[in-house]
């Protein structure tokens, strides 16, 4: 055995052993696809005992997967979890500006003729903040429903946004993340990423710049 420090091992082919005792083995890599009800904390523990997003997974899912941003609790939809760290500091690197579509059922009446303004952006106390697009789903008098993308995971960023512009948002959730969407996904319900959605996923972190090395504890926001 060679003790030097530039001597390099390969896990998939060496065999590695610490005071005698080899080192277990690497965990494969797994990405879930999670319909977060409201009232789940976007953590994998909470230190006031509330349920968290791994409450939900599946008995059968063993890795040690963790959310890839964050949800508000009472915020419901689509988040992935992963153990793929690389992979989720690609998807999160504010550089890359991955959409994020959400519905959002707001207070009061908007209408097609408002757009343009939901459309221009708003200054919020961080800074300016303009969808990528914005549609109404629906328009009623004591509500209506809007179709809103954001490229940043800024805090509340939604519900600061709608309420600059003067609508309370009264729920809100995400259906799609970058390539993936929530589709019919029952509340609660977790389900693995088909191939296709994962080599799509691929294909759109390829495209990020390399993120910097950071705090491996600090989890930016989806």
């Amino acid at each position: 055995m060679t003790r030097a420090p530039a001597t390099l091992a390969d896990p998939a082919t060496d065999r590695i052993t610490v005071d005698g005792r080899p080192l277990p083995a690497a965990e494969a890599a797994q990405y879930l696809l999670l319909h977060k009800p409201g009232g789940v904390v976007t953590t994998v523990r909470d230190p006031q005992g509330r349920p968290v997003v791994t409450d939900l997974l599946p008995r059968d899912v063993r890795a040690r997967v963790y959310p890839v941003g964050r949800l508000d609790a009472d915020v419901e939809g689509l988040l992935l979890l992963t153990n793929d760290g690389a992979l989720t500091h690609r998807l999160l690197h504010p550089r890359y500006a991955l959409p994020r579509v959400y519905e959002a059922e707001v207070a009061g009446r908007v209408s097609e003729d408002d757009l343009p303004r939901w459309r221009n952006g708003v200054a919020l106390d961080d800074g300016r903040a303009v969808p990528l697009a914005a549609e109404v789903v629906r328009s009623g008098r004591a509500f209506s429903v809007l179709r809103l993308t954001f490229t940043e995971g800024r805090k509340h960023e939604v519900k600061r946004y709608c309420e600059a512009l003067g609508h309370r948002v009264r729920h809100l959730r995400r259906v799609a993340f970058g390539p993936l969407t929530l589709g019919t996904l029952p509340r609660g319900a977790c389900r693995p990423l088909t191939s296709r959605e994962l080599a799509a996923l691929r294909a759109v972190a390829a495209k990020a710049p390399e993120p910097p090395r950071t705090d491996p504890t600090s989890r930016p926001r989806a």
